[in-house]
């Protein structure tokens, strides 16, 4: 592992010692984008399901203008060490970051592993995206057509 990647578990291990104090908040992330900035965020606890730390630190990126991100690490409060992301934040960071290396496993066996390997045979949602008429994406949705019936002139 690449001495940015430990000082990118680092910074988020000190996220956690500082921001993860309640129930509501025990999880920090840090994420470094390929300009060598570093963002982070803390998850926030809800019983509806409210943010992991990943998605928030993604979010923190994205507020300062960051571009292209390169690696992201998970830590828990508490001492608990780098944790693997959730499911939906695999495909989350897969489908915006898909060439991202997130950094797995024990303390002593630490690696940074592309998004991909952590999510074999994924569904990519670009993939799967219907084709919409240009009128649609203005605004402008067609007027459906009803068989048998005739358009006014008023239609």
């Amino acid at each position: 592992m690449r001495d940015t990647d430990r000082a990118l578990v680092q910074a988020a291990t000190a996220v956690a010692k500082l921001r993860c104090r309640s129930d509501n908040h025990t999880v920090a992330a840090a994420v470094r984008g390929t300009d060598g900035r570093v963002f982070s965020g803390v998850n926030v606890y809800h019983f509806t399901g409210g943010p992991c730390a990943e998605v928030v630190a993604l979010g923190a990126a994205a507020t300062q203008g960051a571009g292209e991100l390169e690696a992201i690490v998970a830590v828990g409060d508490r001492g608990r060490g780098v944790i693997p992301p959730c499911g939906r934040c695999r495909q989350v960071l897969l489908d915006y970051f898909p060439s991202i290396k997130v950094i797995v496993g024990p303390t002593d066996g630490l690696r940074a592993v592309p998004i991909a390997d952590l999510l074999p045979e994924t569904y990519v949602w670009s993939d799967h995206q219907v084709e919409v008429p240009v009128a649609a994406r203005v605004g402008v949705w067609p007027t459906p057509v009803v068989p048998g019936s005739r358009q006014t002139s008023e239609d």
